[in-house]
C-alpha cells in the first residue's frame, strides 16, 4: 500500500482551494476507507421570486393544498418541479393574431 502524504495546515480557504486545485487527493486520502455522508438538515438554496397569478388559480391551489395538508406555496413548487421533470410539450398562448385567432406555440 502506498504511503499517504500528510495534508498541510492551511491559513485560509483560498490557500486550501489553491492547494487542492494543483494536487490529487488520492496522494493524501485513503478513499477505500471512506463512508457515505448524510446531511439531513441541509436545505437547497432558494431565491424569492414574484409571480402574478389569477386569484381563481390561487384559490384553487389553496383549496387543494389544504386538502393535502401542505402549504400552497410548497404545492406550487412541486407542480413546477414536476412540470420541469416531465419534459412534455406545453402550449403557450401568446395573444390574438391579426386574423383574430389565438396564437399557440408548442415547446
Amino acid at each position: 500500500m502506498k504511503k499517504l502524504k500528510e495534508i498541510p495546515d492551511f491559513k485560509s480557504e483560498d490557500e486550501e482551494r489553491e492547494f487542492w486545485s494543483t494536487h490529487s487527493s488520492v496522494d493524501y486520502i485513503d478513499w477505500s476507507k471512506g463512508k457515505p455522508g448524510r446531511f439531513p438538515n441541509l436545505k437547497p438554496s432558494t431565491k424569492a421570486i414574484s409571480i402574478r397569478l389569477p386569484e381563481s388559480t390561487i384559490s384553487k391551489l389553496k383549496t387543494k393544498a389544504n386538502k393535502m395538508d401542505v402549504p400552497y406555496q410548497s404545492l406550487i413548487k412541486i407542480y413546477i418541479e414536476n412540470g420541469i421533470e416531465d419534459n412534455k410539450s406545453i402550449h403557450i398562448y401568446g395573444g390574438i393574431s391579426d386574423k383574430g385567432k389565438k396564437r399557440v406555440k408548442a415547446i
